[in-house]
């Protein structure tokens, strides 16, 4: 154990050594460099027996776990969804792990209960959300779409699954967009629909989903006996970035009485832009509703609001109250362990009180717009060079490409590519992924990392046009 005095300077020194990572992200790779196995061969088999000095520990940090981290908060990272952090969020993760709070109930700390509270309502404010929403901090937008399905379960069954388990006369279907995320299959299988109840719906040439599709799949099923209980609507897909048509699809989840979850992961951050707000018309009629502050609000891992239509059925789903969890002021508080799958709840929305507060929403507002308008200069290059070709819209700050000289056959056009991105990831400067539309090999390319610049952009494209030159000379 160490004292309270060598605990200071701990702290000191390695506040410090933060600082200088940030001032020098963009010295490091971004992708790790290291092989399966070299970290693990490293790590001694036991636990020691004796005490090790904090001295010891943080130099192993640098040599053993360092190299083989990726740097997500590096501005070239463009891969998959950013997972943003910031300089406020990073000293409220801080105190949040000083305070050691377990946020479950409202009497376990009722500051926690009560700065959620209003956290939800300045993000339902800021975002341009539906009044009636009522929001809650969860982990991920996967546990969301889990509590949101799990909920439209219960409703429908009148609170019986959870107490008997399921009808087999009750065959539920659930329906997403053929580009929706994993998170909906894995949350069908958890919740007990099984995984051949989730309809995947066409998309257009956008790659959002076909509303009359979706009415067709329904009416199908319903004439072949199924129950038709939920759809997810996406804004922002992860492989495109596509937005569904929510106000169409609303419609007909009106007329079938379905619940209507919709999953703004990454996308709804950008609805804090009054005049991207279009892309959550129709909003009102949904059920439940979530986004990631912790993908482009600044805020870090793990931290996302969900909002619901109606709190009573969330609460009826997840609540159980056993004699020790009960309290004198339950009738008069939020208890949120009561509005999820997990009891144990960390101090979540202290950093987001932090952000929203240091960067103030037009501070957001300014740095969002740069970063679209970025996008879009590149995409403009881009659309410039005759052996390039943009495979979907560009929304928001994604880029869906691919190089094409022209005279080469589709598989080796996907190997061509997948050569490009394997050696611009090489040099470390930069970070992409990559996706498949219509059986394409595709590089994606997002620019939503905190502090992403143009020139990180720019630097970018010309480290993909090398590579591309580079490539096409062996084919």
């Amino acid at each position: 154990m160490i004292s309270t005095e060598e605990f200071r300077e701990y702290a000191h020194q390695m506040v410090d050594w933060m600082a200088d990572y940030y001032k020098d992200i963009e010295s490091y790779p971004v992708k790790s460099r290291v092989h399966p196995g070299d970290i693990i061969s490293h790590l001694p088999l036991s636990a020691p027996e004796e005490p090790e000095s904090i001295d010891a520990i943080f130099a192993d940090f640098k040599k053993l776990i360092l190299p083989g981290m990726a740097h997500w908060q590096s501005p070239g990272w463009m891969a998959y969804f950013p997972a943003n952090s910031s300089y406020p969020s990073v000293l409220a993760e801080m105190l949040t792990s000083t305070l050691g709070a377990q946020c479950m109930l409202w009497e376990t700390s009722p500051a926690a209960a009560e700065l959620e509270e209003r956290m939800m309502d300045w993000l339902k404010q800021a975002m341009g959300l539906p009044e009636h929403f009522t929001g809650v901090i969860q982990d991920t937008a996967s546990t969301a779409t889990l509590c949101a399905l799990i909920s439209a379960r219960e409703m429908r069954s009148c609170f019986t699954i959870n107490q008997h388990g399921f009808d087999p006369q009750n065959k539920y279907r659930i329906y997403c967009s053929a580009e929706a995320h994993s998170s909906v299959d894995k949350a069908v299988r958890i919740a007990g629909f099984g995984h051949n109840n989730l309809v995947k719906i066409p998309v257009d040439e956008t790659l959002a989903m076909i509303p009359g599709k979706l009415d067709d799949a329904v009416r199908e099923d319903i004439y072949r006996g199924f129950t038709p209980l939920a759809v997810i609507a996406t804004l922002g897909t992860t492989g495109t970035m596509a937005i569904d048509p929510l106000k169409t699809i609303a419609s007909i989840t009106q007329l079938h009485n379905l619940w209507l979850h919709v999953d703004a992961a990454f996308a709804g951050s950008a609805t804090i832009l009054p005049e991207w707000r279009r892309i959550i018309e129709g909003l009102e009629y949904a059920d439940s509703y979530v986004f990631n502050p912790h993908k482009w609000l600044f805020t870090n891992f793990d931290l996302s609001a969900y909002y619901v239509k109606e709190r009573d059925i969330l609460i009826r789903t997840f609540s159980i109250l056993p004699e020790y969890l009960k309290t004198k002021v339950d009738q008069q508080v939020k208890n949120y362990r009561d509005w999820g799958i997990p009891l144990g709840r960390r101090f979540r929305a202290l950093k987001l009180w932090f952000v929203l507060r240091n960067f103030g929403l037009e501070g957001i507002r300014e740095i969002f717009r740069q970063q679209i308008r970025n996008i879009r200069d590149l995409a403009e290059k881009m659309e410039s060079d005759p052996s390039l070709e943009i495979l979907a819209p560009v929304n928001l700050n994604m880029i869906c490409f691919r190089f094409n000289p022209g005279n080469i056959r589709e598989k080796d056009l996907n190997d061509l590519n997948d050569r490009i991105l394997r050696q611009v990831n090489a040099g470390g400067k930069i970070f992409l992924t990559h996706t498949k539309i219509n059986g394409k090999y595709t590089i994606r390319l997002i620019a939503g990392q905190t502090s992403t610049k143009k020139r990180h952009l720019d630097q970018a494209w010309e480290l993909l046009k090398q590579a591309a030159k580079s490539e096409m000379k062996h084919d």
